[in-house]
């Protein structure tokens, strides 16, 4: 247990001011025991992965912060089912990827160089060139907070929808201890269906490719977009995509000229960034210390020094100008904590 410890240092946008209490836990156990015992004693808690989608407050969080370190994968692997991957909340999720693609463990390669740890994937539904995890994630066991004790939740009654999930909906109920992803075996990726991706790779879209290809492919386009972590480089000072894609009612919805996805539910995905571009924010902009990306409009960043409140405050810009032009609401994807927009 340490006191009055700095948040910044634990996060990737490296902002966030002071925690009361912060408890790392290393063990499954432990993890249950520190937030049972927090909720016990009516203590706020702020569970913390790899602080990568998430934008605290300059003054910080009054509680217990748990960091999570929980570690351990184990594998049940056959031709006729594929692998079964049990993966503890704690480990680094880019490490898993590469193991995976090394195992021929078909299915996650198109989410390589996201940052953070594998107990958060379900949580946001991480997605990334045209796959989510949603697609192979089996099961995800949890504590349940209300229940006192531990769930296994399958995919169905996930609630997955796009950067959303039962867990993300309910946030002080479940915290999840263990993914376990299903994966088909081979050494050849899930269908390349993201123009940009294919377009690199030179294949057709919805056809595979070597995984150890999509893997350099993505990490190339990542890089471009100052969405690969590299201390040196202060575009990637940033939470992420601050904002969602938008999902609108119809395709009359979308503004002419921005791209649209339709989905399946009949809804039109459009693009954020498009609408930010388009709203009159230009790569760079800045206030004070925060600053739009000079590689990708859609992630602000800390230039050195930024505030949670200067980050905030750009946030709003960005979302009044958008929503003047298109009468748009943009959504933010990190989660805020003591922030509020």
């Amino acid at each position: 247990m340490k006191t009055q410890v700095r948040l910044a240092d634990f996060t990737t946008l490296r902002i966030g001011g002071p925690a009361d209490r912060l408890v790392e836990v290393s063990t499954e156990g432990d993890l249950i025991t520190a937030v049972r015992d927090a909720d016990a004693a009516g203590e706020p808690v702020l569970l913390l992965s790899g602080g990568s989608n998430v934008v605290i407050g300059d003054d910080g969080f009054r509680g217990t912060v748990i960091k999570v370190a929980t570690r351990g994968i184990t594998v049940d692997a056959d031709l006729c089912s594929g692998a079964m991957v049990s993966i503890q909340a704690g480990e680094d999720w880019d490490a898993v990827v590469q193991r995976a693609i090394a195992e021929e463990w078909s299915g996650l390669e198109s989410m390589s160089g996201i940052p953070g740890l594998t107990g958060s994937t379900p949580v946001q539904n991480v997605g990334a060139y045209g796959h989510e995890v949603a697609e192979t994630i089996a099961s995800v066991r949890v504590w349940d907070r209300v229940d006192n004790q531990v769930r296994t939740i399958y995919a169905a009654d996930c609630g997955f929808s796009y950067r959303n999930s039962r867990f993300k909906a309910d946030p002080s109920r479940y915290v999840v201890l263990e993914v376990t992803f299903q994966l088909r075996l081979g050494d050849l990726s899930a269908p390349v269906g993201y123009a940009e991706l294919a377009r690199v790779l030179d294949v057709d879209p919805g056809s595979r490719a070597p995984m150890t290809e999509v893997r350099e492919a993505v990490l190339g386009l990542r890089r471009g977009k100052g969405m690969v972590l590299d201390e040196a480089d202060h575009d990637t000072w940033s939470a992420g995509s601050f904002f969602t894609n938008p999902i609108l009612d119809t395709a009359a919805d979308v503004p002419a000229g921005a791209p649209q996805w339709p989905q399946p539910d009949g809804r039109v995905k459009t693009s954020a960034a498009w609408l930010i571009e388009h709203a009159g924010i230009d790569k760079g902009f800045a206030i004070g210390a925060a600053s739009v990306s000079t590689k990708h409009t859609l992630a602000l960043t800390n230039r050195g020094g930024a505030t949670a409140k200067e980050i905030l405050a750009l946030a709003a810009h960005i979302r009044a100008q958008v929503q003047q032009a298109f009468g748009i609401t943009l959504v933010n994807e990190p989660v805020l904590v003591n922030a509020g927009l």
